[in-house]
């Protein structure tokens, strides 16, 4: 797989969300905003629709100028792959500087707004009921990470390909902030792991954030073929395969390790035409 197309891909990827985003806050915003006017309204002390909306906007604002660091924060310490005490850590410290921002930046972008239009609005007025802000940007902060940590789980990346230099292809495993390029010629086979699959190319298991069924798509016309529901075997690492009376199967790798196969799967590994 080349940097350029797995680079592009995460790209479209983060662009995609950003763009969710957008437009689930700014919805929320418009709903919000008419919703306190009719309250207002209803409790006799009316409010112009203007104002909300501004409140609604500014804390929009702040949160998408936020969200790109949030997302770079996920992709790092991912929730489920990185240890998680670590983990929980990292983003509880980020919640709260998460939320000091939010709410400076939208007291910041309030004030100037009113002050633009005769009125005025303390900038520090947010800042001054952070308690009651935290609480809120809390769930934000969670949900955001929470989502887009999904959405990196269900967005497989492009197939592997030849690298333009002739290199032989090769998978990209995420640790943490590091990037690896497995070359396909060294797994000898593929092993599922819940929502991970385990790449077996020694002694050493790697793990790699990927469902079986989309490694099995990515690999397809690679060289791979399913021996079993949990596993995925390279034809080239095979050095025998010796059937069983009730129809499933031993294969063994050139290295000398078996791997048992399902009889389902047993023609396509015997007969790939």
């Amino acid at each position: 797989m080349s940097s350029d197309a797995s680079a592009g891909g995460a790209r479209r990827r983060d662009r995609l969300f950003l763009g969710v985003f957008m437009l689930v806050a700014a919805a929320i915003a418009v709903v919000d905003a008419f919703s306190v006017t009719d309250d207002r309204a209803k409790a006799g002390r009316p409010i112009g629709l203007w104002e909300p909306l501004v409140w609604e906007t500014s804390s929009v604002l702040a949160l998408l100028a936020l969200a790109p660091l949030v997302m770079a924060l996920t992709r790092r310490m991912q929730p489920l792959v990185a240890p998680w005490p670590r983990v929980l850590a990292v983003h509880l410290g980020a919640a709260v500087a998460f939320s000091l921002v939010h709410v400076t930046v939208m007291g910041a972008v309030r004030w100037a707004v009113y002050a633009a239009l005769g009125g005025f609005y303390s900038a520090l007025g947010p800042l001054r009921d952070f308690p009651y802000e935290f609480r809120k940007d809390l769930l934000i902060y969670l949900g955001v990470v929470a989502i887009y940590a999904t959405w990196l789980r269900a967005w497989p990346g492009p197939p592997p390909a030849e690298a333009a230099g002739g290199d032989p292809a090769a998978i990209e495993v995420r640790d943490g902030a590091r990037r690896h390029f497995v070359p396909l010629t060294e797994v000898a086979f593929i092993e599922a792991a819940g929502n991970y699959v385990e790449l077996h190319r020694g002694p050493t298991p790697i793990l790699h954030r990927a469902p079986l069924s989309s490694m099995e798509r990515q690999l397809a016309g690679a060289g791979f073929v399913r021996i079993h529901r949990s596993r995925l075997v390279r034809r080239a690492a095979i050095s025998e395969v010796e059937s069983k009376p009730s129809g499933d199967f031993v294969v063994r790798l050139a290295d000398g390790r078996e791997l048992m196969g399902s009889r389902r799967y047993r023609k396509p590994l015997l007969d790939p035409a």
